[in-house]
């Protein structure tokens, strides 16, 4: 039997590797995706919109199985191999970054323009606004976000089994399936449902923590807001 172990060790350190190098690249791209677009706080030019899109579309519309096949040769001229736990991260990075970006995107769309034109005519900067409002007022949604993406590569990772990579995919498929024993098939399928489990309440709670309209704190801030303009309220002559 495979040691377990070794596996789940395996699993979480091509998912966190996996993971980082993919917000490497899917966080500027997303975040170009908001910004670059016309009436964005730093328009592009439309042709290279044009491109950025179309090439996260088609990486996006590859299915998983196939874009891993075709990404191995770049393991090759990487790492010198295609087979095992490293030689699965660039074919993984390949695979989520398009849907990194999607989901920056999506989260950051979610910011009220309200702030953002403030933060205009105040005289901010497109750099300063996109790290001192954009990416903090979106916070919350891009941590949500981050908890789907981890998840996402973690079931990538688990069907890297099949092309040579580690890890408890490998093993249900290798010593589980193939070999008929149902016992590490569905002890694997186990584990990585609870490892998903582990990872979703992380992410809930740190995207939870973050909001300030849901945290103890933000809600605190709230109700402290709340009486301070009653008050104002009060004192102000011919206040309902």
């Amino acid at each position: 039997m495979s040691n377990m172990a070794g596996d789940i060790w395996a699993t979480l350190y091509s998912t966190v590797l996996a993971t980082i190098f993919s917000y490497i690249i899917g966080l500027p791209l997303g975040i170009l995706l908001v910004t670059g677009e016309q009436g964005g706080v730093r328009p592009l030019p439309r042709p290279l919109m044009s491109v950025i899109n179309f090439i996260i579309n088609i990486l996006r519309s590859v299915p998983f199985l196939i874009l891993m096949i075709m990404a191995i040769p770049l393991s090759r001229v990487i790492l010198g191999t295609s087979v095992g736990t490293n030689a699965m991260i660039p074919p993984l990075v390949i695979a989520a970054f398009p849907f990194v970006a999607r989901m920056v995107e999506s989260s950051l769309r979610e910011v009220d323009h309200g702030v953002l034109e403030a933060a205009e005519s105040m005289g901010a900067s497109p750099f300063q606004i996109v790290r001192k409002v954009l990416l903090p007022e979106a916070m919350p949604s891009l941590l949500t976000s981050a908890t789907t993406v981890t998840i996402t590569i973690l079931g990538y990772g688990a069907m890297a089994g099949i092309i040579g990579g580690n890890g408890l995919g490998a093993t249900a498929i290798n010593y589980g399936y193939y070999r008929n024993k149902a016992i590490i098939l569905y002890g694997a399928v186990i584990v990585l449902v609870i490892l998903v489990q582990i990872i979703q309440s992380i992410g809930t709670r740190t995207a939870v923590s973050s909001d300030r309209r849901l945290s103890k704190s933000g809600r605190k801030k709230g109700r402290q807001e709340a009486n301070r303009q009653v008050n104002r309220d009060k004192r102000t002559p011919g206040a309902m």
